[in-house]
C-alpha cells in the first residue's frame, strides 16, 4: 500500500485532538506529507440566510486567525519532527470541504475524530465524520474517544 498524502480534519473539539496522533505516526510510518485541515462553518451556505449589517468578510477573517493560532496551539508538539506538513483553514460546510479538498490533493487516507453523538444530538448537528466516509475518495479512518477517556 502507498501512503503518500494524508488529510487530518479538525474542529479542534476532544474526538479530533485524539485522531491527531493517529495522523501523525501514519505520516511518520509511511514518511508521508501530512495536512491539518479546519473548516470554517459558511452559515450562509447551509441555510441561505443573508444577514446585511453583519460584516461577513470581518468575521470570517478573525475566525480565520483564530483557527490558524489554534492549530498552532493544538498541533505543534504532536507534529515536532515531521518534515511534510502543511496547515491550511477553508470556509464552507465542513464534510463538503474535506471531501473536495481530498479530491484535489489527491489524498490517500483521512483522519478524523468523532465524539460519537447518538439520538437527537445526531439528528440534530448531523454526523461530519459519517458523511465524509459516505463520500470520500479514499480510505477513511475515524477515531473516536474510548469511553474511560470522555470527560
Amino acid at each position: 500500500m502507498k501512503v503518500e498524502r494524508i488529510l487530518y480534519a479538525t474542529d479542534f473539539s476532544e474526538g479530533a485532538s485524539h485522531a491527531l496522533s493517529y495522523a501523525v505516526d501514519l505520516a511518520k510510518r509511511y514518511n508521508a506529507k501530512l495536512y491539518i485541515l479546519h473548516v470554517i462553518y459558511d452559515f450562509t451556505k447551509a441555510t441561505g440566510i443573508h444577514v446585511p449589517h453583519i460584516s461577513h468578510d470581518e468575521l470570517y477573517k478573525e475566525l480565520n486567525q483564530w483557527a490558524v493560532k489554534e492549530m498552532d496551539s493544538c498541533c505543534t508538539e504532536a507534529t515536532r519532527g515531521l518534515q511534510n506538513l502543511e496547515k491550511v483553514v477553508l470556509k464552507g460546510i465542513p464534510y463538503d470541504e474535506i471531501i473536495k479538498f481530498a479530491n484535489s490533493e489527491k489524498i490517500d487516507i483521512i483522519v478524523i475524530g468523532t465524539y460519537g453523538r447518538s439520538g437527537l444530538e445526531r439528528i440534530i448537528f448531523g454526523s461530519t465524520a459519517e458523511r465524509v466516509v459516505r463520500r470520500a475518495p479514499c480510505a477513511v479512518i475515524t477515531v473516536r474517544v474510548p469511553e474511560h477517556r470522555k470527560k
